[in-house]
């Protein structure tokens, strides 16, 4: 790898592209929001898994050495309520959607954190984080909950740039007399009747949703100022605000350097929502489509810091895309040199495999990344009469590729030809192309199209072949 330039990234916190230097050189810590186990996984939170994984992928190729902690929230509201709803005991909710979740992450190709733990299993690190909290001023109790005192904690938003006299304009502010200010948030639950508890000094509750994070990323990452911070956008307010307020209020430093945060998924300009059901899960999204790659190209055809909208549309221009990579990546794997001569490397190449790196080190600009690739593919096929350039370009656009975590492969249907056979009907069509048996020849390629098999004829008959998406 070329000689390291700096790293640009946009952080939410300053509202500014910074260089980006860790705590420590060369090595990062980065906590990102999970899942809530209380359903299937959908695309809005694929998007999530994949910008995360990709930008942990990119720092490691940039030899920073990656700590990398995603959390699994598996106790909340919507967990009780679900669990309510299906008449099922939530432990057993819980423990299905963990198991779909991990399936999600198989199947899409993506990588587990270093660490991913579960809300449930940090319970007594919660409850001496309330207690210093309430300790040092910061926290109250109120008949069984414990609540975060906002006016306390003068830093407060911060993140999402607004004043708390502000605040009660724009959120809907659920009444409660046990607050002393309505914007004051829960850190500590007491438990209804037949609701799942723990134990502590103020009584059988649960933890509140905002004090998960905080406490699982500085435990697991161990430290108490993270490098970056990331999640969605709409987690800004309340919930990494709330962060921020508890962990500065608890250690007295800066909580995270760095704050990433990717645009919101709508489906057809809608926003996604199971009771209109404009909603598609991972599982559902793969079942369609079968491969991977076209929801990954779609992601990475827009900023991750951007919104986008998904369409069936556009799912269709990502196959196509991804086809005309495999064509030239076919074409490249066909093509044998006659002879030995001595190559030094194109120059030409050379140049965009470091256009490539810029254009990630900007901040993880996926669609000039990918457009980079795209030129890759041109020039090879500009250069298709030079094996040795064929080859280079391949090997260049199977690790640009990689590194946007794609795979490539091609999706194969039950009825796929297996690679002998199709090499014999291209023999036998090429025995009757000779022939001038144009019948024959014509069937044979009817027929391998109807298995999904695409055949590139060339002057001397029929080398190159690839199978559809």
């Amino acid at each position: 790898m070329r000689s390291l330039k700096p790293l640009f990234i946009y952080n939410s916190l300053t509202r500014r592209k910074e260089q980006f230097t860790p705590i420590k050189p060369r090595e990062v810590n980065i906590y990102t929001c999970g899942v809530t186990v209380y359903d299937e996984s959908h695309i809005g939170h694929a998007r999530s898994l994949f910008i995360f994984d990709l930008i942990r992928r990119y720092l490691k190729y940039r030899k920073f050495k990656v700590r990398f902690v995603r959390n699994i929230t598996d106790i909340d509201d919507k967990i009780i309520n679900r669990a309510l709803e299906l008449r099922v005991d939530w432990r057993d909710l819980v423990e299905k959607y963990i198991k779909s979740y991990y399936e999600d992450l198989v199947s899409l190709g993506i990588d587990k954190g270093d660490y991913e733990p579960r809300a449930t299993e940090n319970i007594s690190e919660m409850i001496g984080y309330i207690g210093t909290l309430i300790q040092k001023g910061y926290a109250y109790q109120a008949k069984g909950d414990v609540y975060f005192n906002v006016r306390r904690f003068s830093d407060y938003g911060r993140l999402s740039g607004q004043g708390v006299d502000e605040m009660y304009k724009g959120v809907r502010i659920e009444p409660n007399e046990l607050k002393k200010d309505p914007l004051d948030f829960a850190l500590w639950k007491q438990s209804k009747e037949h609701e799942p508890y723990w134990d502590s000094p103020w009584g059988r509750g649960r933890p509140g949703w905002h004090i998960e994070c905080s406490v699982m990323s500085q435990r697991f990452l161990k430290t108490e100022t993270l490098d970056i911070h990331a999640g969605g956008r709409d987690l800004i307010f309340p919930h990494h605000e709330n962060e921020i307020a508890q962990a500065q209020a608890f250690s007295g430093k800066p909580f995270a350097r760095y704050w990433i945060h990717h645009g919101l998924l709508t489906m057809n300009g809608q926003k996604m929502s199971k009771s209109s059901g404009n909603f598609i899960t991972i599982r559902n999204f793969l079942i369609k489509y079968k491969d991977p790659d076209l929801l990954k190209l779609f992601f990475l055809a827009a900023h991750y810091s951007h919104p986008i909208d998904y369409t069936e549309g556009k799912i269709e221009e990502a196959r196509a895309a991804k086809e005309r990579i495999l064509i030239f990546m076919n074409k490249a794997a066909q093509a044998k040199a006659g002879f030995f001569i001595f190559y030094r490397g194109c120059a030409e190449l050379k140049k965009l495999k470091l256009k490539f790196i810029e254009k990630m080190d900007d901040d993880f600009n996926t669609p000039e990344a990918l457009a980079c690739i795209f030129e890759m593919v041109n020039f090879g096929n500009k250069n298709s009469d030079n094996p040795y350039i064929l080859k280079e370009v391949r090997e260049a656009v199977l690790k640009a590729s990689g590194l946007l975590g794609l795979s490539l492969k091609v999706v194969e249907s039950a009825d796929n030809l297996d690679d002998g056979k199709i090499r014999d009907k291209i023999i036998e069509r090429n025995s009757a192309r000779k022939a001038r048996d144009y019948s024959l020849s014509d069937k044979i390629r009817k027929e391998l199209e109807e298995k999904g098999v695409i055949l590139e004829d060339l002057k001397d008959g029929t080398t190159s072949w690839r199978r559809r998406l």
